[in-house]
């Protein structure tokens, strides 16, 4: 009896060992056993090798805690250490600036009149440097600008050297400003490619290129201007160039140094105005050519005709195609007949003459009615164009706007234009009529009177 209960308390503490143990080990190690003393054996050594473990693990977990403690430790000690040196940076930044405003009081009261005059040197010398960029000048005399450029951001007292070239920049622009000066320089043509030409300086003011006006770009480079100012100025430039050699010549200057060229190469010219009234306009410039060529027709054959009848008058003898002639022939036609039927058979004459006179006299006339209101309704077209775009835009730029506008006053002078002239030749050309009207109705009641003295 006592030994089945020793065989069942072996058995299960072999199953605790097996459940302890990885069940491959467990089930290997069993397998291996032969009898119970071997099982209990391995179960002691089981037991050994596990306290083993369990103070390895121990140990590497204090050791582990240890330097865990240890770098704890050393941490918080750095931060107290950086945070006292925070506390002296701080204080000695503090004294510092006290310090500094001491030393910048001092050396303010120390310079006086010194530091507002250095102000206006740097501003003198920011000054020169942009007016040096934008000048023609610069074309010619290169690389003048850097130093200059340094002494106005410098925040500190100017050197002497600096002082210097400040002037020897002054007194080069200002000698430079009164020469007429030949030299060679990069010119940028109107389709973006570089050539190297002859340069005429005129000052500071104008600068010309085989013959014609150029600007400075800038880059110590010039450029061909996109279209010539209006030949009287570009005459003015030939003398200039081809005397400028010696003597005195008369030459174009622009004293705004480029802004009043660039305001008359922004002028158009009369066919870009009336290319602004658009359809309306160009109606308008048609209907005035028409106007004037028939008008002039008129006034030429007019003249003539009436050069004819007076040279016949003169003469006392009307022959060939003449209203005078033709009237004549009514009165020789008819020697016998009573004064009041001559007088209707001249009436009668004198008006079938005066169709062929005053032809087109009325069509002149209704065109230079016409003119302006053609004009008018340029002006109502251009308006809408106008207020389209405001409210499309808003009134944000001006330009948006500039081409219903420029239609609008462009048509209305058109109109004006094309009436005044048309309204006068219709005046001249009517005169002339009724100066021949006059003088057939004069020759009629000539006759009339010879007539009746005759009868």
């Amino acid at each position: 009896m006592k030994f089945l209960s020793t065989g069942c308390m072996a058995l299960c503490l072999m199953s605790a060992v097996m459940l302890a143990s990885p069940p491959q080990a467990a089930a290997q190690e069993a397998d291996n056993a032969v009898t119970l003393q071997e099982l209990l054996e391995q179960v002691r050594q089981g037991r050994v090798n596990d306290n083993a473990d369990f103070a390895k693990r121990e140990k590497e977990f204090r050791d582990n805690r240890n330097r865990q403690q240890t770098l704890l430790t050393r941490t918080q000690n750095a931060i107290k250490r950086e945070e006292a040196r925070s506390e002296r940076l701080e204080k000695t930044f503090a004294d510092n600036e006290v310090k500094l405003a001491e030393l910048e009081g001092l050396l303010n009261e120390r310079l006086g009149i010194y530091g507002e005059l250095f102000g206006i040197v740097r501003q003198v010398a920011g000054e020169t440097k942009a007016q040096i960029d934008d000048s023609v000048i610069s074309g010619e005399l290169k690389n003048r600008a850097a130093p200059l450029s340094a002494l106005a951001k410098t925040k500190g007292l100017p050197e002497m050297a600096q002082l210097e070239y400040l002037w020897f920049a002054l007194q080069q622009e200002m000698t430079a400003q009164g020469e007429v000066k030949r030299f060679t320089g990069e010119v940028v043509n109107l389709d973006g490619s570089l050539r190297e030409t002859e340069i005429l300086r005129i000052g500071p003011f104008t600068a010309l290129a085989d013959g014609q006006f150029i600007r400075y770009a800038g880059a110590y480079r010039y450029a061909d201007l996109g279209r010539q100012p209006p030949s009287r100025f570009g005459d003015a430039a030939d003398a200039a160039w081809d005397g400028a050699a010696g003597g005195l010549v008369a030459a174009p200057i622009d004293p705004s140094r480029g802004a009043i060229l660039n305001l008359f190469l922004q002028m158009p010219t009369l066919f870009e105005r009336i290319s602004q009234g658009g359809a309306v306009g160009y109606l308008i410039m048609l209907l005035g050519l028409f106007g004037v060529a028939l008008a002039l027709e008129r006034i030429t054959r007019l003249t003539l005709m009436a050069r004819r009848v007076r040279a016949q008058m003169s003469a006392g003898t009307a022959e060939g195609d003449t209203p005078l002639a033709r009237v004549w022939a009514v009165y020789q036609a008819n020697p016998k007949t009573d004064i009041e039927t001559l007088e209707l058979k001249l009436d009668d004459a004198i008006l079938r003459e005066m169709p062929a006179l005053e032809k087109h006299l009325a069509l002149l006339k209704l065109l230079s009615g016409v003119a302006p209101l053609m004009g008018l309704l340029g002006t109502v077209t251009g308006m809408i164009l106008t207020f389209q775009a405001i409210t499309l835009f808003g009134t944000g730029d001006p330009k948006l706007m500039a081409g219903g506008i420029s239609q609008a006053l462009v048509t209305t002078v058109l109109g004006l234009v094309v009436a005044i002239p048309i309204l006068l030749l219709h005046a001249i050309a009517a005169t002339r009529s009724r100066e021949i009207v006059q003088i057939l109705e004069e020759q009629a009641a000539g006759l009339i009177a010879a007539h009746a003295e005759a009868k």
